[in-house]
């Protein structure tokens, strides 16, 4: 018969949480190895992992005709491992070239601006450290004040997620396919480019 001995485990912090429990004693051969230990540790507790389980980075996109919630975008991206939100938001202003806006309208081609923008959240991730990207736009029509746009990045420190906010921003007015409607109190209604985009031509306005 292989000598036992009695060893007494302690929990501390996170393991203390994932076992349940602060301490137990267990019976183990006399010649055990810490590995051994270890995995016998982890026999007692079957589906927990004891290690810590590094959380998955998310790209969060949606197109609706729902109102937006800054709210929403900025938890979604929430990160314990990260001490940085950072948000852009965009929203539709009552004035174009003197004219008084009353709303805007969007329209997109879907496939292809989620498809851009998964882009954009790759170019993104290839140059800053951030954890989790949030890109919510809207569709149709948007009044005064309301938010048409809003992206959302968190990393472990503000510079990354700042910039990156930035490069979104730049780069979707670039090159995902969003037209914009302006809608004005006395004048007739106008469809808008932005000036960035590689398709506009010339004469386009913002």
């Amino acid at each position: 018969m292989v000598p036992r001995c009695q060893v007494e485990v302690l929990y501390f912090a996170k393991s203390a949480e994932i076992a349940g429990i602060r301490s137990e004693t267990i019976s183990v051969p006399q010649e055990i190895k810490a590995l051994q230990l270890w995995n016998e540790i982890e026999t007692r507790h079957p589906g927990k992992d004891m290690n810590e389980v590094e959380e998955k980075s998310k790209d969060i996109i949606k197109f609706t005709s729902e109102k937006l919630s800054i709210d929403e975008a900025s938890q979604l991206v929430i990160s314990p491992v990260c001490g940085a939100v950072s948000l852009f938001v965009g929203t539709t202003r009552n004035n174009f070239e003197g004219k008084k806006v009353i709303s805007l309208e969007y329209e997109a081609y879907l496939p292809m601006a989620e498809n851009e923008v998964r882009k954009i959240c790759s170019d993104i991730r290839q140059k800053w450290p951030v954890r989790h990207i949030a890109v919510f736009h809207r569709l149709g029509l948007v009044p005064v004040s309301e938010a048409s746009i809003i992206i959302a990045v968190s990393s472990a420190h503000r510079a990354a997620s700042l910039e990156a906010v930035s490069y979104a921003i730049d780069n979707l007015k670039a090159k995902v396919p969003i037209w914009k409607k302006e809608m004005y109190e006395e004048s007739p209604s106008s469809w808008k480019r932005n000036k960035e985009c590689f398709w506009a031509t010339s004469d386009s306005t913002t």
